[in-house]
């Protein structure tokens, strides 16, 4: 009998390998699908339905190993955890040959996937083991890995187009021109652009193409037409998988249409040779076909797209000879800037105030009243469906009871609206993961996870359009305290998903970077911001008191102002170290003397038009604690305040005697005013 030949694999590749340019910008354009076609939808959810069963099988192997290998503690301190690690198969390779293995082990899945995709989920899965395994920068490593919902996996990734060989896409493809995608629905030039509803499926061009090649008999060589010399409307083509029948999945491209949006498609899909790779994304849509839409993720190399006001302004922000600090509380952002010469003949201090208008502020709360009404309709309808598990409400068991004392028949109770069942412990006696669900909940739930993903991108909208305006009225060089936002989540919980500070500074980073400029983040614990005055002197405050006053030099103003000011006079021996940061009191003085009168103006009411307060909006959300609050002080301390980063993570500091500021001026300078 004929012994099993080894199996082979393809080695290295001998070709210089492509490295992307050295700026290293990628952006994303999203090219909605347009899948009317009932077999091409059939195929799409069976393909997302492949490609997850292949992830869930990684990620449970995935499992098994790292917990084989916190188990194998002696084996690990005798032969090194390398040796571990090589046995149990954690690594990319051993991860990408058992996706492979379950791709040929399930014949039924090479009809829809192929290596390369199986290749890339395992690659996600193996990202997620390393952050457990590895830790990170700041020593801390995440969790266990597990296995994700179906609900969640929402992302098939494709593998990146060739660079060094022409015409080689393993994966999803986008083909077509904009040019002909403008002929094919402007009728050749003869009107504006009109997309269909339902947008017909490109079909691959026949005939045959030349070569530009010679035969051996000094005959021009031709080739059978492909999917490379269509020239028509923009699709993305799958060639499905290896034992697939039914040939190529032509999925049609809507490109984004509208006022201003003609700039932005032409820059992403007019040089071909710019486009990377395109991901399969599906987005949860109550009113699509199956509850699910789909979208072509197209990665380009290179920057993205910005209006010509945008690049305007930022080049203007650019020009702005400024520095600044800002100051993000769970209710506002303040922002205070001053001329870098200071010198009051270039400029006057200017200062802004970031929060929630009265029309905000009715927006969101109309917008929490649906989002209140979905959530009760959907344990409404949980609790109708599987009436088993929950008992009676004290107001039903009340009228059941009188019915039974009248001699009456009891009725049928079918929401009923007590707790659930549950044992002596408190644990459901049932999974809510087992409960039965409804297809109204099931649509309930996808309007609430669409409402959802609407908020968010509004929300990242509304800081991109902030930060913009904060960069061209102070400029791009500021400064802000590096604190831990997931503290204050832990303590205002839903309150900062309206004011969302976080989402604020990031966005204020990105746009200080695109200026030209930075963002840099100082230390709490070595500058106590809010717990001085710009003469030098310290004032502490409790987290309740929202106003500043000193008893050193008389100056007042609002707590957020004042510190957002002495954040533009911190010094950074280390720009990527927060904990370097220093105050330097004696700028903060020097300028509190020379700009007097406008600098104490720009303490009490912003000067810019960036959406200043507007009346009894100044309050701040303080949590309830025991007692009094915590004051941030400047001295030693052996707990973090509410709003700074706690002491278990190494964010911007650890907690002990403060750095200390820059030599102050005498006593009595300081009780000098201008």
């Amino acid at each position: 009998m004929r012994a099993a030949q080894p199996r082979k694999f393809r080695g290295k590749n001998k070709a210089p390998k492509w490295t992307r340019p050295a700026n290293g910008i990628v952006s994303v354009m999203v090219l909605p699908l347009t899948v009317t076609d009932p077999a091409d939808l059939d195929r799409l959810e069976k393909l997302f339905g492949a490609i997850w069963s292949i992830k869930r099988a990684v990620q449970r192997d995935a499992r098994a190993r790292v917990n084989a290998y916190w188990a194998a503690r002696r084996e690990r301190d005798r032969d090194g955890m390398k040796a571990v690690r090589q046995r149990l198969g954690l690594s990319r390779e051993a991860l990408e040959r058992c996706a492979y293995r379950h791709l040929e082990n399930a014949g039924h899945l090479k009809h829809h996937a192929t290596k390369a995709l199986a290749m890339h989920i395992a690659d996600e899965v193996w990202n997620g083991v390393s952050r457990h395994l590895f830790a990170d920068n700041t020593g801390n490593r995440h969790g266990r890995p597990r296995v994700g919902r179906w609900h969640d996996f929402t992302r098939i990734p494709g593998r990146a187009r060739s660079h060094t060989a022409e015409n080689k896409w393993e994966t999803f493809r986008l083909v077509g021109t904009l040019h002909g995608h403008a002929m094919a629905y402007t009728d050749g030039g003869q009107h504006d652009l009109m997309q269909p509803r339902r947008m017909p499926k490109p079909t691959v061009p026949d005939g045959k193409v030349p070569t530009g090649k010679l035969t051996a008999a000094g005959k021009p060589s031709v080739r059978k037409a492909t999917w490379w010399d269509h020239t028509g409307p923009f699709a993305v083509v799958f060639a499905g998988g290896p034992d697939s029948k039914l040939g190529d999945l032509v999925l049609p491209v809507r490109i984004p249409q509208g006022a201003g949006r003609r700039e932005r498609v032409e820059h992403f899909l007019a040089d071909p040779r710019r486009w990377h790779k395109v991901d399969l994304v599906r987005r949860r849509k109550a009113s699509a076909p199956g509850g699910w839409t789909y979208e072509a993720h197209l990665m380009v190399l290179g920057p993205g797209y910005a209006s010509p006001a945008v690049r305007q302004m930022r080049k203007r922000a650019a020009e702005l000879d400024r520095i600044g600090g800002v100051d993000g509380n769970v209710s506002n952002l303040s922002v205070v800037s001053f001329p870098a010469s200071m010198d009051p003949a270039e400029g006057s201090p200017a200062s802004s105030e970031v929060v929630l208008t009265g029309e905000e502020r009715a927006r969101l709360e109309k917008k929490a009243r649906k989002q209140r009404g979905r959530a009760r309709a959907l344990e409404r309808s949980r609790r109708a469906t599987n009436a088993a598990q929950y008992g009676l409400s004290k107001r039903q068991a009340a009228r059941a009871e009188r019915r039974a004392a009248k001699g009456l028949k009891s009725k049928a109770v079918t929401v009923p609206g007590g707790a659930r069942d549950a044992r002596s412990n408190g644990a459901p006696k049932q999974a809510f993961r087992r409960d039965r669900l409804s297809g109204n909940y099931r649509e309930l739930r996808a309007r609430q996870a669409e409402a959802a993903a609407g908020a968010a991108e509004y929300r990242r909208h509304r800081a991109r359009q902030i930060a913009r305006e904060i960069i061209a009225a102070h400029g791009p060089h500021l400064t802000v305290e590096d604190c831990d936002i997931r503290t204050w989540y832990r303590l205002w919980g839903k309150r900062l998903s309206q004011t969302t500070p976080g989402m604020l500074i990031s966005a204020l980073e990105i746009e200080c970077k695109a200026a030209g400029g930075r963002l840099l983040r100082a230390s709490t614990w070595s500058t106590g911001l809010s717990q001085h005055c710009l003469c030098g002197e310290r004032v502490s405050k409790k987290l309740r008191d929202r106003e500043h006053k000193c008893i050193a030099c008389g100056l007042v103003g609002k707590r957020d102002l004042v510190s957002a000011t002495l954040a533009a006079f911190v010094n950074l021996a280390d720009p990527d170290d927060p904990k370097t940061a220093t105050l330097d009191t004696a700028r903060s003085r020097h300028a509190q003397i020379i700009f007097d009168q406008g600098l104490e103006e720009a303490l009490r009411e912003s000067t810019t038009p960036c959406q200043n307060t507007p009346r009894g909006a100044g309050r701040v959300a303080v949590p309830r604690q025991r007692g009094t609050s915590a004051p941030r002080t400047a001295g030693r301390r052996d707990r973090a305040t509410p709003d700074e980063p706690r002491p278990v993570r190494d964010h911007a500091g650890k907690p002990g005697p403060r750095t200390a500021c820059s030599p102050q001026p005498a006593s009595g300078e300081l009780r000098l005013k201008s």
